[in-house]
């Protein structure tokens, strides 16, 4: 870290703990130096906070990750995002051409249901690839993690040093809980995925989600098939040959 030291962090998070969402985000954002992002999947988190980030979206780059496998219904909650919060421009990046005709040649079309390792190898290409491409000269990373959505993401503070990336990471629902983003959902009549109340209350690609049976933890729908702590890789490093 260059400009903003471990002690200020730890003095901000401090402060954010007193805070309302919509104050710390303000907090944030006056004091955070450089470029300031939001990645944005369309869950229900996100659109909680592409709300709370709309009148400062002139201080904040939205993108978002277009995997080339997502369910129909995500475009249509892109879409109607869009339509309510029309300032809003948010970017897609996509994963390059010639990594997944690579993939498709050497593990087939759904080659990640094969192994751990096919799997998180596609990942890497859709998602970690675009998202490395996606931050380059940012120094604040907004996300929508949730301290409650699995073991791991439970020891996460609200502002973080994301040494991967070299930069901030900001996490302003890390202490909601699920009920609680859902009553700002519908304080605000905020558009979400209509998979959510189909049990689908973590989406990702369409081969690799389905719904969750009763008494599931939140990500036990993604990747299903797989046992052990399940991720990606946008917020645990995975290694392109991992």
């Amino acid at each position: 870290m260059d400009k903003i030291t471990q002690e200020t962090l730890n003095d901000w998070n401090e402060q954010i703990n007193q805070l309302s969402l919509e104050e710390s985000i303000a907090l944030v954002l006056k004091h955070a130096e450089g470029k300031i992002v939001f990645s944005t999947s369309f869950g229900i988190e996100d659109q909680v906070i592409t709300h709370y980030l709309n009148p400062h979206y002139d201080k904040v780059e939205f993108f978002t990750l277009d995997t080339g496998r997502q369910f129909n219904e995500t475009y249509e909650v892109f879409q109607k995002t869009q339509s309510k919060y029309s300032k809003l421009k948010i970017k897609t990046y996509y994963p390059e051409e010639a990594d997944i005709q690579e993939y498709y040649q050497k593990s087939g079309v759904n080659g990640f249901y094969n192994s751990i390792e096919e799997r998180k190898q596609c990942c890497f290409i859709r998602k970690v690839k675009p998202l490395n491409k996606a931050l380059q000269g940012a120094s604040v990373w907004i996300t929508g993690l949730r301290a409650e959505q699995s073991a791991n993401r439970e020891s996460m503070r609200f502002l973080e040093w994301d040494a991967d990336h070299q930069l901030i990471k900001f996490n302003p629902l890390l202490h909601f809980t699920l009920k609680e983003v859902e009553a700002e959902v519908e304080q605000y009549n905020i558009p979400i995925n209509s998979l959510y109340k189909k049990g689908f209350l973590s989406i990702g690609c369409a081969p690799c989600t389905r719904a969750l049976e009763l008494g599931e933890e939140f990500r036990a729908g993604r990747w299903w098939w797989e046992n052990g702590k399940k991720e990606c890789g946008l917020h645990i490093h995975i290694d392109q040959n991992s």
